[in-house]
């Protein structure tokens, strides 16, 4: 049986109270992992690895990142995604496209973290689950 949105919730919430040293309480739906949760760089691989071991998924490099996008001058220009860039960020991330209206605004690539909140972590998830059913 498929795991529910509430049940993926709550495992998100433990790989991110342990990976980020927070509190269960600021793990929010809504909650930016980097602004509000305070997630650098070094954290993203260590909650990339805590969730393929509590969801048994495999995360693939690329999967959460734009690194592959920036020698791609259709993609990135003057350090911004571009409308083409836009678009294949939303192909390669369907999970994350709710989350995306403010970065399409201001599409500056040292921002793309900012797309990250919980809730983009339990769609991304679903999205693993539903791809690789058990």
């Amino acid at each position: 049986m498929p795991m529910t949105e509430e049940e993926v919730f709550a495992k998100v919430r433990d790989v991110l109270t342990s990976a980020l040293a927070v509190d269960s309480d600021d793990v929010k739906p809504e909650s930016k992992l980097t602004q509000d949760l305070g997630a650098e760089s070094i954290d993203y691989l260590d909650i990339q690895f805590q969730l393929e071991k509590a969801f048994g998924i495999k995360i693939q490099p690329g999967d959460m990142s734009i690194e592959s996008f920036l020698t791609n001058p259709e993609l990135v220009s003057n350090g911004k995604l571009t409308a083409g860039g836009i678009a294949e960020l939303k192909k390669r991330m369907p999970f994350a496209v709710a989350d995306m209206t403010a970065f399409e605004q201001d599409p500056d690539i040292s921002k793309f973290r900012d797309v990250f909140t919980v809730n983009t972590m339990v769609r991304f998830v679903m999205y693993k689950l539903a791809a690789n059913p058990a």
